[in-house]
């Protein structure tokens, strides 16, 4: 009688850690995905930005309606930036292998890039051209724009990631 309680007393523990096992799967499989990152670093301060809500197409193309909503918002943070100093942009892998690209003050890549990290000029962020004059000029802030590009060519992004840039003299 006694194995046989013993033995019973294993099958529970057994049924038990299969029971928590399962429980555990459950509630994992119920989490969301961790959303993609795009991280900006001037100098030694960082700043890494979920998507900007509102601003993911959940792997699909963003209408033109929350295109331009998404365009026209601002970044949660801001860092200063002074000219001449270098401004790196990082996204995660799988960002990359969509291929990204950058806004500052205009569009600062001809193409996107399929690099998880980029270097630019903080000049060229603040950097306006007129369309009408073709003068540039300097802007004192710009929203950096972050951009996963769409699946296919000419599809607009599918996500977005903002942060804000003041220049510092």
């Amino acid at each position: 009688m006694t194995a046989a309680l013993i033995s019973r007393g294993k099958g529970r523990r057994a049924a038990a850690a299969l029971g928590a096992v399962t429980l555990g799967l459950l509630t994992l499989s119920a989490c969301q995905q961790p959303t993609a990152l795009a991280t900006v670093t001037v100098g030694t301060t960082t700043v890494t930005a979920e998507v900007t809500p509102g601003c993911d197409g959940d792997g699909k193309s963003l209408d033109q309606k929350t295109l331009k909503e998404c365009i026209s918002k601002k970044g949660g943070d801001t860092l200063t930036v002074r000219p001449g100093e270098k401004v790196r942009v990082g996204v995660d892998p799988e960002v990359a292998k969509a291929g990204w690209f950058v806004i500052g003050a205009q569009p600062l890549m001809r193409a996107p890039s399929t690099e998880t990290y980029r270097t630019f000029d903080a000049d060229d962020l603040f950097k306006q051209t007129n369309p009408a004059t073709g003068q540039t000029g300097s802007l004192d802030e710009v929203t950096l724009l972050v951009a996963q590009a769409g699946k296919n060519a000419g599809e607009g992004p599918v996500a977005m990631w903002h942060v804000n840039l003041k220049q510092k003299d």
